[in-house]
């Protein structure tokens, strides 16, 4: 299964990958058309593999807290939460590289309440100043229990497209897809102090499945 964002990138590579192999077809020796179709075959293939998005079994508990992306936990770390939550939280950011899944899952149910997209700069992604400076797409959920759940996509060196389809007001789904961040990216989850936390730096994790934390009403 592929992810409908990745539709026209997919289109364009592809229909360039056919133009260039026509093109080395009529133009060029036979053993420089041999390279040029194995360059445009890897282009067209990894392509396709980045812009997988395969089903995910999804927990059931309401009061788990779900990983939004694939990859790898790069920081677990007590932080000031002034956008959303307001005061002292955990911070659990994680890291996409381009070889992750790169489509995004709600990581809790609730009532959307707050969302706001966010300009800015191309730092690499696993910097800690990254959710500060470059461009990100911030979100709040109020979950049932009424605790107050804070996430964000931001992007990397690689990643200049951020994609969300939930706004304001919305009523999420713990694990249902949301969006998607375009090779190589970050996601951060922050989570008040009723969350008991349940990963650490080097964890690896999968959207839609692992278990990053759990509220405690």
């Amino acid at each position: 299964m592929l992810s409908k964002e990745g539709y026209p990138t997919i289109a364009l590579v592809l229909t360039v990958s056919i133009l260039v192999c026509g093109f080395a077809y009529y133009f060029l020796n036979h053993w420089f058309a041999y390279v040029i179709y194995a360059g445009m075959g890897t282009l067209s293939a990894l392509t396709v593999f980045f812009f997988r998005d395969p089903d995910r079994n999804i927990p059931e508990d309401e009061n788990l807290i779900i990983s939004p992306a694939d990859g790898k936990v790069v920081f677990v770390k007590e932080v000031n939460e002034d956008v959303y939550l307001k005061n002292k939280a955990t911070q659990i950011s994680i890291f996409l590289s381009p070889l992750n899944v790169h489509v995004n899952r709600n990581p809790v149910s609730g009532s959307l309440e707050y969302v706001k997209y966010h300009p800015g700069e191309y730092l690499m992604a696993w910097t800690e100043h990254a959710s500060e400076l470059n461009e990100r797409a911030d979100f709040g959920v109020l979950h049932p229990s009424n605790t107050k759940i804070f996430f964000r996509q931001i992007t990397g060196f690689l990643a200049r497209r951020i994609v969300y389809n939930i706004k304001e007001g919305d009523e999420l789904k713990a694990g249902e897809r949301f969006g998607i961040m375009k090779f190589g990216s970050r996601m951060d989850v922050v989570v008040p102090g009723n969350v008991e936390v349940k990963v650490k730096s080097g964890d690896t994790t999968k959207a839609g499945e692992s278990i990053i934390g759990v509220i405690n009403e």
